[in-house]
């Protein structure tokens, strides 16, 4: 039997749009370092569903195309220009990303025309002013220590033609877009409204989601750093709950629709009594509620940790309390269950923690330095070869190009049914909440 996730898998138009033949040679072919074994071809593919139903032909499974540097090349690298725009909420990595795209280009390709966006999409819109950055190696040689975007970002919509105007005014060929999902849908549309006009011009977008929620795309850049730095916030949150009798260490976590920081974190550091995510309802009242659970525990351990994503308890809101900051599971959670205990006469010590915006702008740590280093690379390599109007995701194992199509506007999401949740489940001994 196949599952309907097999089944939208095999729904999937992975075909890569591109704006020509590529006819030139790579530069890359006179480099010592690439051998023939390092550059792809396009009929190399990975597929998407490695769990192989029985009797099904292997050559109708779908699949992606490899992403890496091909021999043959759309744009002439001595008269392309290029230009880097950020997009959204800050991650760490953003930097990173950056600086790989430069490297690569310059010194891999010979492009010298390589430009830095200011503030996501307002950077187009001629009516902001925001000047143009002239980004060179020697721009780009130390950002990776630092956290947020060179760049800058914003996160409101802009007008798609108004965009594809300038970067037709400007003689721009290749736009490298790193964003989440706002920012692929936006992509999408600028993609589709270049081919529509005629136009010349990649929109090679590198998805960027701290929350790891980008449909298709297993593993996005800066989760690694947000779980790391998460795990951190749990010990602090359990340091704090075991120093004081009925001590309650409550820690709120990125993740708006998907929660996989939330209970990644706390595999990593399992000190979690309670995690609460978007993808798992849970109430607060009843037998099997959060605040009977808490009471078991607080009754025979002395302290708890609870961990909740920020999009956890959307149900919660209906009747909000007008003292509480609207749709904020956390300040929710700390004031009514402050307001239970005291109701039922049993003190308790809550201490709240929000790290949220201390993770977003931090710098990427080392894996996630290398994860970006080939995200941008792997960038550049589909831009020059001509490819459009896709991603570069990571996909069982290995990078890919992803249509920017089968990617915006959707989700991925934690099953409840499968082995992340019922890790969860086991490390902390919560139940079901309900």
């Amino acid at each position: 039997m196949s599952t309907q996730q097999d089944k939208d898998f095999e729904k999937l138009d992975t075909t890569i749009q591109s704006l020509g033949n590529p006819t030139i040679n790579s530069p890359l072919l006179n480099r010592g370092p690439y051998k023939d074994s390092f550059f792809i071809s396009d009929e190399e593919r990975v597929l998407i569903n490695v769990k192989i139903r029985k009797d099904e032909p292997l050559t109708e499974l779908n699949s992606f195309e490899i992403a890496g540097a091909r021999k043959k090349i759309y744009f002439d690298p001595s008269k392309v220009k290029c230009a880097i725009v950020t997009c959204g909420g800050l991650c760490p990595g953003l930097n990173d990303i950056i600086r790989a795209i430069v490297l690569e280009l310059y010194y891999a390709y010979g492009v010298r025309n390589i430009f830095g966006i200011q503030y996501g999409l307002q950077g187009f819109i001629p009516d902001y002013r925001h000047e143009i950055i002239d980004l060179t190696p020697q721009k780009v040689e130390t950002i990776h220590e630092m956290g947020g975007t060179i760049l800058g970002s914003s996160r409101e919509r802009q007008d798609v033609n108004t965009i594809v105007d300038t970067l037709d005014r400007s003689n721009i060929g290749v736009v490298y877009i790193v964003g989440g999902d706002g920012t692929l849908m936006a992509g999408n549309a600028m993609a589709k409204t270049i081919l529509e006009r005629g136009l010349k011009i990649s929109v090679v977008a590198i998805p960027k989601t701290i929350d790891n929620d980008i449909f298709l795309v297993s593993r996005s850049f800066g989760f690694d750093t947000a779980v790391e730095q998460a795990a951190n916030a749990i010990r602090s949150a359990h340091a704090e709950a075991k120093g004081y009798p009925n001590g309650v260490g409550l820690l709120k976590l990125m993740g708006r629709n998907s929660g996989f920081i939330a209970a990644k974190a706390s595999l990593a550091q399992q000190d979690v009594n309670f995690v609460l995510i978007p993808e798992v309802p849970f109430t607060l009242e009843g037998q099997n509620g959060l605040f009977n659970s808490l009471k078991k525990r607080l009754e025979s351990r002395k302290h708890a940790v609870i961990v909740v994503a920020e999009g956890a308890g959307r149900d919660l809101f209906k009747n909000d309390i007008e003292n509480i900051k609207k749709n904020d599971i956390g300040i929710l959670l700390k004031e009514s269950i402050n307001q239970h205990f005291k109701e039922i006469n049993m003190p308790i010590n809550l201490k709240y923690i929000d790290p949220s915006y201390i993770i977003r702008s931090l710098p990427a740590n080392s894996n996630d330095h290398v994860f970006c280093n080939f995200l941008g690379r792997d960038a550049v390599h589909a831009a020059m070869a001509g490819k459009t109007s896709m991603i570069i995701g990571h996909w069982n194992d290995q990078f890919v190009h992803l249509p920017m199509s089968i990617c915006a506007g959707k989700r991925k999401r934690i099953d409840p049914d499968e082995k992340l949740w019922a890790s969860v489940l086991e490390s902390t001994g919560q139940g079901i909440l309900i």
